[in-house]
């Protein structure tokens, strides 16, 4: 975010979200105050957010890939780190390509794809219905399905899908208790906890993935550094062929699984 002073009547709000911990509290107050409309309902926002709730969920959008993206109250909220997903996707995305959006959540990356492929056809998919209805508004018009990953999928997608990207939840259980309580106590806890290791619901994605993708396809899923070993070795297993790329400036690393 770029900051610039808040406006005088913003800078009770400032404090108190700079005392609750909000690294951003210059500009996030500044959207409170845009979206509150009222005195009343600016202190109740700002209760809100002191308490832990996540900015997007009150304002109802995030910001992703220049798009804005409506978010409900738990549905997960599209990370900014994300975004070099999507760039990865993008970049191996032909014209008129099959994306599929697995594990979709509010249909981010899928809304972003759909804005940076020249005429591709977009499907996504989550098990969570607040998700799906939330992806709908995303993606007026588009192909978001209710379902568990490929079960959702219709039959005629398979060996037709050049991209296919999950952004599946990638922490490993025994850190869920270390997040913030944003996350923890206000995202679903199927959109952030990965198993053992982080990789469970990735191995799952794996497994199908070769059914889905057309020769030359790709799946696409975004871990963390210290996960890329074991993920190298899962997306050999399932018979594709790995890649890892890294975003310094974010830290973002993610897996590129290629059908030969």
């Amino acid at each position: 975010m770029t900051a610039a002073p808040p406006a005088p009547d913003d800078a009770g709000v400032v404090a108190r979200l700079r005392s609750a911990g909000c690294v951003f509290a210059e500009d996030e107050a500044r959207l409170l105050v845009a979206e509150a409309g009222s005195t009343a309902r600016l202190e109740a926002l700002v209760r809100r957010r002191v308490a832990g709730e996540p900015l997007e969920h009150l304002l109802g959008w995030a910001e992703f890939c220049g798009l804005r993206i409506a978010v409900a109250p738990g549905v997960f909220v599209p990370r900014r780190r994300t975004e070099f997903l999507v760039e990865q996707a993008a970049a191996l995305a032909p014209p008129g390509a099959v994306v599929v959006d697995l594990c979709c959540g509010s249909g981010a990356v899928a809304a972003a794809l759909t804005a940076r492929v020249d005429g591709p056809e977009v499907h996504a998919s989550d098990v969570d219905p607040a998700a799906v209805a939330c992806a709908r508004h995303n993606l007026p018009g588009g192909n978001v399905h209710a379902g568990d990953l490929f079960s959702a999928l219709l039959d005629g997608l398979r060996g037709r899908v050049d991209v296919l990207v999950a952004n599946v939840p990638y922490v490993p259980s025994e850190a869920i208790p270390l997040m913030p309580p944003e996350a923890r106590e206000h995202e679903p806890r199927t959109a952030l906890d990965g198993g053992t290791d982080g990789l469970d619901v990735a191995r799952r994605v794996l497994a199908g993935a070769g059914d889905w993708l057309a020769p030359g396809g790709c799946v696409l899923f975004e871990i963390g550094e210290a996960q890329v070993p074991a993920a190298t070795d899962a997306v050999s297993t399932a018979g594709l062929v790995p890649r890892i790329a890294e975003a310094e400036d974010t830290g973002a690393t993610v897996v590129i699984g290629t059908r030969a």
